[in-house]
């Protein structure tokens, strides 16, 4: 028997007749996180699954510099003449501002992402995200090729909205299952790689750039 006192809890509910799609809650969503960030930070990265990496993706979006300059550019109704839109109630649709919550937060871009069963946000309400420019923090992206509840395109857009080629740089793990986070061991190996290959990687950077500045420079 299944329990009909079950509390359901999401980052957001789509609404039913909004077109193109909208997230009501979503505000409510990114201010939680953003208390969080700025409370127990800092973080490395974020990890998470279903419409939680979809959350996840929009985060560490956030975080990466220059991310409100495009906010403002798809909030602007000329930037949206090749893709409008418009509401169930016929008015125009443009892009969402900035989410306050993000707007003075000091918290430094992730590290890296992983996503499982990920997703972007459909429509011009939420491009900004994803576009002018991709998601420059490094993304894993792990997809079960027998999901049924996230269709594979759905998945696909937000590995094209990822700066570079995850596919050829191996940032897309496929696993033969559905909807649900694989606890094999390759699986979980691949997962430990790429986040060890991030912080390493900017551990070394951050190396490199120290020394530089510590060099005695000859004017």
């Amino acid at each position: 028997m299944i329990p009909t006192n079950l509390k359901c809890f999401a980052w957001w509910r789509r609404s039913n007749t909004a077109n193109p799609p909208e997230y009501q809650g979503l505000d409510e969503g990114l201010e939680t996180i953003a208390r969080v960030l700025a409370d127990q930070g800092t973080f490395d990265g974020v990890i998470g699954f279903s419409q939680g990496a979809a959350f996840a993706a929009m985060v560490a979006s956030l975080l990466e510099p220059g991310r409100k300059g495009s906010f403002e550019y798809f909030a602007d109704m000329a930037n949206h003449e090749s893709s409008i839109s418009s509401s169930s109630a016929g008015d125009p649709v443009t892009g969402i501002p900035f989410p306050t919550s993000f707007d003075k937060l000091t918290h430094p871009p992730f590290k890296f992402a992983i996503c499982y069963s990920g997703f972007i946000a459909p429509g011009a309400r939420y491009r900004a995200f994803y576009d002018r420019p991709r998601i420059q923090t490094p993304v894993l992206h792990v997809l079960g090729s027998l999901d049924g509840i996230v269709e594979e395109d759905r998945s696909r857009m937000l590995i094209g909205a990822c700066a570079g080629d995850a596919e050829k740089e191996g940032k897309v793990i496929w696993h033969p299952g559905g909807h649900f986070l694989p606890s094999q061991r390759p699986y979980l190996d691949g997962a430990v790689s790429f986040v060890r290959e991030c912080l390493e990687k900017q551990t070394v950077d951050g190396l490199i750039e120290e020394k530089v500045e510590d060099m005695e420079m000859p004017f």
